[in-house]
């Protein structure tokens, strides 16, 4: 996958961030919202990006010091990527872990440290599925764990993954958000996207199996509601339990998950049975349409069809939204972004890249200083998760 630093050193997109208004009022960002009970000050939402700066999978000071600056200036910190207890979860030993006595104690600072800004934070729970590299720690013994052993190219990576597997990857994740709420978190995110495990599961190239967790896209998504339901077993009945998903994947940017409404529906239906309370859209450009022949997108979509507080992403601040003609604009105005607010598309907006580069983004736009605003400029360190 694509990693990502910030400079303080220009664009890439060689805009400039004093268009970013471009004549529209962005108060209505601004306004408080409740998601399932937890009051936000703000509609703004820091998106989860991996940063590989836990050694041994415990966040340290740093790592609150970096959550908290941010939790200064917007209403929810959804945290990068945090592996659950199973074995075959993570590639790395630098991502943090939710499992653990010392991990545990570095959240509850973290916690504590945003909380102390006024802000609210989620984990995103996380399973990399055939994502992993065989061999990689924290766990270099563990197998690749996937449906059916095999990666979007059609190659083979390990074996799919028995029943007893995923009953106790289930089980992993349930552990991680009840450790989550027992050490302070105001909720949890379940990532399902960007070709992970659920997500993996969730799509029919990489899922071929032909048990109750493969073929039609109910029986698809089998295990992600599994995960939902298991998750709000552990946490209880009003805390927030946030979905994350996307039609595309790191591998193929062109992948649907649903090709019609109707299926993205049935899909989103499985996991609101399950207990989700919320998802996280998650799309490389927000102002796109979710499907042809209609301009609402896939997060004015997901809230049509759940009602369900929603969340959308997508390039908010660091891409120029593109023309009514489909050119790209010079501007990387988000005025567009608050038309689609206005019409009641999504609750809250994610924002990525955007305060990575600076953490003062909400403040800077509502202050009307955009001038000040340090633009985004990709390099290699930090990833999306």
């Amino acid at each position: 996958m694509e990693q990502e630093r910030t400079t303080s050193r220009g664009s890439h997109t060689g805009a400039d961030p004093s268009s970013l208004l471009d004549g529209a009022d962005p108060a209505p960002l601004y306004t408080p919202f409740s998601l399932s009970g937890v009051e936000l000050s703000n509609r703004f939402v820091m998106a989860p990006m991996t940063r590989y700066f836990s050694p041994g999978g415990v966040p340290g000071d740093d790592v609150a010091a970096y959550y908290a600056r941010r939790a200064a200036h917007l209403g929810l910190i959804v945290t990068e990527g945090v592996y659950i207890d199973h074995p075959s979860a993570g590639t790395s030993d630098r991502v943090p872990r939710m499992h653990g006595e010392d991990a545990l104690e570095g959240w509850r600072r973290t916690v504590a440290a945003v909380h102390g800004q006024g802000g609210r934070i989620f984990p995103q729970l996380w399973h990399v599925g055939a994502r992993r590299s065989a061999g990689a720690p924290p766990h270099p013994d563990a197998p690749v764990t996937s449906p059916s052993g095999i990666a979007p190219d059609g190659s083979t990576v390990g074996e799919p993954a028995t029943t007893a597997d995923l009953d106790a990857i289930v089980a992993s994740f349930a552990r991680a958000a009840g450790d989550a709420r027992r050490v302070g978190f105001d909720g949890v995110e379940i990532h399902g996207a960007h070709g992970y495990l659920l997500d993996q599961f969730l799509w029919s190239v990489t899922n071929r199996r032909s048990d109750v967790y493969g073929g039609s896209l109910r029986a698809r998504a089998r295990l992600a509601a599994e995960v939902v339901a298991a998750v709000r077993d552990a946490v209880g009945p009003g805390f927030p339990v946030v979905f994350r998903f996307s039609q595309w994947k790191s591998s193929d940017f062109g992948a649907r998950l649903a090709d019609t409404p109707a299926e993205l529906g049935a899909l989103l239906g499985v996991l609101v049975e399950a207990g989700a309370s919320g998802f996280h859209v998650s799309t490389r450009r927000y102002w796109l349409p979710g499907f042809e022949g209609d301009r609402r997108t896939l997060a004015g979509w997901t809230k049509k069809l759940t009602g369900l507080p929603t969340i959308a992403l997508g390039s908010v601040g660091v891409a120029a939204p593109y023309r009514e003609d489909g050119t790209v604009a010079s501007s990387l105005s988000i005025a567009p972004l608050l038309e689609l607010f206005d019409r009641g598309e999504f609750d809250l907006v994610a924002l990525g890249r955007a305060v990575l580069s600076e953490p003062e983004w909400p403040a800077k736009l509502r202050e009307r200083r955009l001038r000040e605003i340090r633009p985004y400029e990709k390099s290699h360190e930090t990833e999306l998760s």
